[in-house]
């Protein structure tokens, strides 16, 4: 028995059951707290918010558009044309758009990191992540340059939605769930921000199924 079984066998014991099983149906009985009342164009929201937090946005209609509008990203903040990226999105023809990719987990000296996300939070303007062989954490946390590949369709509402979205779609969680909300940054140095202070310090989010003039 490990220690995730343990802990979950305390807290039914607690509660007086005995099956640890209990606990996921508590938490699908649980009644929500109050919400924010968020309107139901949630691109438009989530766009604000990633902006405000220092993240570039760009759109494309198609994901097979995204390794061109990464590549000009790169040129115009004069970046190498190299990346480390998700296996699950190596397939793209990041080639043909002049950039170097290659499908695995970040090192020290990567400059670039290439990630999807499984949801956008219109709310916060949060990016949710989970970890896995094919969606390795250490690309979007070690590069200095986060490019994010979003389909617009997974932008929810609320935090509550993407947890929702995750119990729905994978039925347990992965080893790991990432929050990322824009460049990392810190004040604890005379409480002045400096962004790149824990991870990159440059956030690209292209935007899949958007119209640019939308943006």
């Amino acid at each position: 028995m490990g220690a995730r079984e343990r802990i979950l066998i305390r807290i039914a014991a607690a509660r007086g059951t005995t099956e640890s099983a209990d606990i996921g149906d508590a938490i699908r009985r649980h009644s929500r707290g109050p919400m924010p009342r968020i309107e139901k164009d949630l691109v438009p929201r989530f766009r604000d918010r990633v902006i405000k937090l220092a993240c570039d946005v760009a759109a494309v209609r198609a994901v097979n558009e995204a390794p061109p509008v990464a590549a000009r990203y790169l040129s115009e903040h004069h970046l190498p044309p190299r990346a480390v990226c998700w296996p699950e999105l190596n397939a793209l023809d990041w080639r043909s758009a002049g950039i170097d990719t290659q499908a695995r987990a970040a090192r020290g000296d990567d400059m670039v990191g290439i990630t999807g996300a499984f949801a956008g939070i219109a709310e916060t303007g949060t990016l949710m992540l989970l970890s896995g062989p094919q969606t390795p954490a250490t690309v979007s946390l070690l590069p200095e340059t986060h490019i994010v590949v979003l389909e617009a369709g997974r932008i929810v509402a609320t935090m509550e939605d993407a947890w929702d979205r995750l119990r729905s779609e994978h039925g347990k969680l992965p080893r790991a769930v990432n929050f990322v909300s824009g460049p990392s940054r810190t004040a604890d140095i005379e409480q002045t921000v400096t962004l790149g202070a824990h991870g990159p310090y440059r956030v690209l989010i292209i935007l899949v199924g958007v119209q640019a003039k939308s943006l």
